[in-house]
C-alpha cells in the first residue's frame, strides 16, 4: 500500500492559513508558459461539499407560457453543452404549466439550489456567474447552505470558476485545484485553500496569487484542458500526482502531472490513456478499487488485490464512461482489463440522465462515495418558470463487483435509510402474462422501493430465441411485449396509466439459448407535456446463476433513480408528470410478458424530507 509522503508545509500554524510564499501579485498577468499544478478531490462527511449555484435566473410568473431560452455560453467557452434543448430543436414549444405542477417537480431529499441553476460536484453553472456554491451535511442528506466559496473575480477565473478537486494532506492541509476560464478564454488550474483551519464551515477561501499553476501545454487547444482531479501519491516520497482531462482531435486523453510543493506542476511524458473517437475527456476521476475487500480504498493505495477505475465524461454525447484496469505509476500507464470495455465504448455509471460525477474516500466510513449531477429535460422555459434547474444524485457507495470481475457495483449510501417513516408496505404478487396491480401507499413522490422477480422456469428454459438484438432504447418501450418481458414497476402514473413511467427487467435470448437481461426505464408516456425528453434509457445487465431479477428504485417527484442487480445496472430519470402528481400519483406492479408468469415480491418505503435550507449564520 502507498505510504503518505509530503513534503509540503504552506503554513506555520496547524490551524491557520497564511500567504503561501514567493506569491506574485494576482492582480498582474503573467505571461503563460508551461508551468505544473496542484491536485485533488472531494471532502469528507464532517466537510463543506461544493456545488454550483448560476445567480442569474429570475422567476417570472408561471401564469405566463414563455418562449425565452438564454445561449448557453458553455460551447463558446469551450466547454459542454449542458443547456437540455428541447426534442424539437427550438424554444417554441409552448405548455400551460400551473404552479402546482411545477411545485410538485421540486425534490424532496434531492440536494439542489435554492434557486437557479446548479451543475456537476465541484463545478459550474452555465449562465450568469459561474461560481461555486457551498453547503456543508453531516449526513450526505441534510443540507445547509452556506455563501459563495469562490466568485470569478480574477483576470485567470473571469469568465467562470469551473470544476475543482480538493486533496486532504496528511497534515490536514486542504489544497483545491479548479479550472479558470481566464479573460481571454483560456482554460487553466488554478489553486485555492481555506483561509482558516479552524474554521469547521471553511467558509473563507483564498486564491494563490501565483495562479494559474498549470497552462494548456503545446499540442493541446486553450479551450481543451479542464478539471483537475484528487491527487494521488507517487512512485517517489513527497511527489503527489493528478490528471487533466483532454483530447487530441478525436481522441479523449488524460494528462498527468506531477508535483511536490502543490504550486509548480511537471507534464509527465506520455498519457495515462488514450481512446480514439471519444472526442474529449471532462471531469476525468481516477481511482483504486480493492477486489479482495468489501470498502473503498484512499486514492493513493496501489499494490495487490487493486484494480484502478478510470471514468471520463464524455463532451461529445454527455455521457459518463467508465473501465476497470491496472494502474503502472512507474510508467504512467493505464491499461483496461478488456479493451473492449474501454474507457468511453464500454460500461456507463448510469444509462440515464446523469453527467460529471466525482468520487471521495470517505475515511470515516472507508469507503468510496460517488456524486452526480443530474439536469432537466424539460424545456428552458419551465425551468425559468419555476426559478431553478438541475440536482445532484443521492450519493452512492462504489465497489468492485468481484461476481462479474467487469462491472462496479453502485448503491445508494445507508444514510438515505435514515428517511424511511415506518415499517414497509410488503406485497408479493403472481402475476400472470399481460397484468398489472396496483401497490397501495401513502404518497407514490417520496419512496424507497425494492423489488425482485422470478421468471417461470419453465417458460425461461424452454424458450430457445427470442427478441434477438433487442435495445433498450431502441425497443419503443414498455409497451413492446416478448415471450420473457418486460415486468417490473411502474413509478408516478395516475389511475387511468395515462401517465406513467416504467422500470423493468426484458430477457432475450440468442440463437445459442443464451439469455441476456436488460434493465430500461421508459419515459415516453411519463408525462403528456410537449417539450420534454421522452426517452427510454437502459442497458443490459449481468444476472448470474441463482440470482433473482433484482431493483431498487429511488423516486423522489421529478427523478427516479433505479439500480439493478445490486448496482450493476443504474438507470436515473427525470419525468415530469402533469396529472400524476400529489395525491394522484399512483404505483403499479406489471408483467407485460406474452409467454411467461412472473413472482414478484416487494418492500416499500414512504421517504420523509430531507432539512435542506440556509445555515444560521447570524448564530454563530
Amino acid at each position: 500500500m502507498a505510504t503518505y509522503h509530503s513534503s509540503y508545509d504552506p503554513e506555520d500554524s496547524t490551524t491557520h492559513y497564511t500567504s503561501l510564499p514567493s506569491q506574485p501579485d494576482s492582480g498582474r498577468r503573467k505571461s503563460f508558459k508551461v508551468v505544473s499544478g496542484i491536485l485533488l478531490s472531494s471532502f469528507l462527511l464532517s466537510l463543506p461539499f461544493f456545488v454550483i449555484l448560476n445567480n442569474q435566473y429570475s422567476p417570472t410568473s408561471t401564469s405566463e407560457i414563455l418562449t425565452l431560452a438564454p445561449t448557453s455560453r458553455g460551447v463558446s467557452q469551450g466547454v459542454s453543452e449542458k443547456t437540455f434543448r428541447d426534442v424539437s430543436g427550438g424554444a417554441s414549444v409552448k405548455y400551460a404549466w400551473s404552479n402546482v405542477m411545477l411545485t410538485w417537480q421540486r425534490t424532496a431529499y434531492h440536494f439542489q439550489p435554492q434557486k437557479n441553476w446548479m451543475n456537476d460536484p465541484n463545478d459550474s453553472a452555465i449562465w450568469g456567474n459561474i461560481t461555486w456554491g457551498h453547503a456543508v451535511s453531516t449526513d450526505l442528506i441534510h443540507w445547509l447552505h452556506l455563501p459563495f466559496a469562490m466568485v470569478p473575480d480574477q483576470w485567470y477565473d473571469i469568465n467562470g470558476v469551473w470544476t475543482g478537486s480538493a486533496t486532504i494532506l496528511p497534515e490536514g492541509q486542504i489544497m483545491m485545484l479548479y479550472t479558470g476560464d481566464t479573460d481571454d478564454y483560456v482554460q487553466v488550474q488554478n489553486l485555492a485553500y481555506p483561509a482558516n483551519l479552524s474554521d469547521p464551515l471553511l467558509l473563507d477561501w483564498v486564491k494563490y496569487r501565483g495562479n494559474p499553476v498549470m497552462v494548456p501545454p503545446p499540442g493541446i487547444g486553450v479551450k481543451d484542458f479542464r478539471d483537475p482531479t484528487t491527487a494521488w501519491t507517487g512512485p517517489q516520497n513527497g511527489q503527489w500526482r493528478l490528471t487533466i482531462g483532454s483530447k487530441i482531435g478525436k481522441t479523449g486523453i488524460a494528462l498527468v502531472y506531477d508535483t511536490s510543493n502543490f504550486t509548480s506542476f511537471k507534464l509527465l511524458d506520455g498519457i495515462l490513456h488514450a481512446v480514439p473517437g471519444t472526442g474529449m475527456w471532462e471531469c476525468v476521476d481516477f481511482y483504486p478499487v480493492s477486489t479482495v475487500e468489501s470498502n473503498g480504498l484512499d486514492t493513493s493505495y496501489n499494490g495487490p488485490g487493486i484494480k484502478h477505475v478510470l471514468k471520463a465524461s464524455l463532451d461529445d454525447n454527455k455521457q459518463d464512461h467508465y473501465a476497470i484496469g491496472t494502474y503502472d505509476p512507474v510508467m504512467n500507464k493505464w491499461t483496461p482489463d478488456n479493451p473492449e470495455l474501454d474507457c468511453g465504448i464500454g460500461l456507463r455509471l448510469d444509462y440515464g440522465k446523469y453527467y460529471a460525477s466525482k468520487t471521495f474516500y470517505d475515511q470515516k466510513e472507508q469507503r468510496r462515495v460517488l456524486w452526480g449531477w443530474v439536469g432537466e429535460t424539460d424545456s428552458e422555459s419551465a425551468d425559468l418558470q419555476k426559478g431553478w434547474s438541475s440536482v445532484q444524485s443521492i450519493p452512492r457507495t462504489v465497489l468492485y463487483d468481484k461476481k462479474t470481475g467487469t462491472h462496479l457495483l453502485q448503491w445508494p449510501v445507508k444514510e438515505i435509510e435514515s428517511l424511511r417513516a415506518g415499517d414497509p408496505v410488503v406485497k408479493q404478487a403472481n402475476l400472470q402474462s399481460g397484468s398489472i396491480e396496483l401497490v397501495h401507499v401513502d404518497s407514490a413522490a417520496q419512496l424507497d422501493i425494492e423489488a425482485s422477480f422470478e421468471v417461470d422456469k419453465a417458460a425461461l428454459e424452454g424458450t430457445i430465441e427470442t427478441d434477438v438484438g433487442f435495445d433498450c432504447g431502441t425497443s419503443g418501450g414498455a409497451a413492446r411485449r416478448g415471450i420473457l418481458g418486460p415486468f417490473g414497476v411502474v413509478v408516478i402514473a395516475d389511475q387511468m396509466l395515462s401517465e406513467l413511467t416504467p422500470v423493468y427487467f426484458y430477457i432475450s435470448k440468442g440463437a445459442d439459448g443464451r439469455a441476456e437481461t436488460h434493465f430500461c426505464a421508459d419515459e415516453t408516456r411519463s408525462s403528456e407535456a410537449p417539450g420534454a425528453a421522452k426517452q427510454v434509457y437502459g442497458s443490459s445487465v449481468p444476472v448470474l446463476d441463482g440470482e433473482k431479477y433484482s431493483m431498487r428504485l429511488l423516486v423522489d417527484h421529478s427523478i427516479v433513480e433505479s439500480f439493478a442487480q445490486g448496482g450493476r445496472t443504474v438507470i436515473t430519470s427525470r419525468i415530469y408528470p402533469t396529472k400524476a402528481i400529489n395525491g394522484a400519483a399512483r404505483l403499479f406492479v406489471f408483467n407485460n410478458a406474452t409467454g411467461a408468469s412472473v413472482t414478484t415480491s416487494l418492500k416499500i418505503w414512504s421517504l420523509e424530507s430531507a432539512d435542506i435550507r440556509s445555515f444560521p449564520l447570524e448564530k454563530l
